[in-house]
C-alpha cells in the first residue's frame, strides 16, 4: 500500500470499483441492441482499475484483477474470433453475420444466446487486458 495516498481516496476506491465494473457489466450487457457494448463497458471496467492503480499500487491491482491482462487479450481476441466463425463454419454464411440461438437454462427458462453478444464479450476482454496492460507498465513495480 502506498504512503503517499490518500485514506479519503482509498476509502472511496473501495466503494467504487465494485460499482464501476457492475456498470461495466450493465454496459456490456445492453451494448448489442441499445447504445453501450463491449467497448465503452471495457473502458468503464478499466477505469475501476485504473482508479485501485492509483489509489494503491501496482502488485494489489493485479491481485485485485486475478488474471493477467495479456490473457485477457488473448482470450477476448480469440473470443470475437470464435462469434464471427460461428456463421460460417455451421451456416456457410459471411464471417461476423449474427447467429441467433435459444439455451434452456434450468431455473430461468429459455435465454436468448447471440453472437453480437460474444463479440461484445471478446471486445469487452480485449480492451481491458490492453488498457491494464497500458497502466500497469506504467507503474513502477518494485519486486
Amino acid at each position: 500500500m502506498r504512503s503517499d495516498t490518500s485514506i479519503i481516496l482509498q476509502t472511496a476506491t473501495r466503494m467504487l470499483v465494485p460499482l464501476l465494473l457492475l456498470f461495466s457489466i450493465f454496459l456490456l450487457l445492453r451494448g448489442h441492441n441499445d447504445p453501450g457494448g463491449g467497448f465503452i463497458a471495457g473502458l468503464v471496467a478499466s477505469s475501476a482499475f485504473a482508479l485501485h492503480l492509483f489509489a494503491f499500487d501496482a502488485s494489489s491491482t493485479k491481485k485485485l484483477m486475478k488474471v493477467e491482462s495479456q490473457l485477457l487479450m488473448g482470450v477476448g481476441l480469440l473470443l470475437a474470433l470464435f462469434s464471427g466463425m460461428v456463421g460460417v463454419v455451421f451456416r456457410g454464411q459471411p464471417f461476423l453475420t449474427s447467429q441467433w440461438g435459444t439455451l434452456y437454462v434450468p431455473g430461468i427458462g429459455e435465454l436468448a444466446v447471440s453472437t453480437p453478444l460474444l463479440f461484445d464479450i471478446g471486445v469487452y476482454l480485449v480492451v481491458i487486458g490492453v488498457v491494464s496492460t497500458i497502466l500497469l507498465s506504467l507503474d513502477k513495480v518494485e519486486e
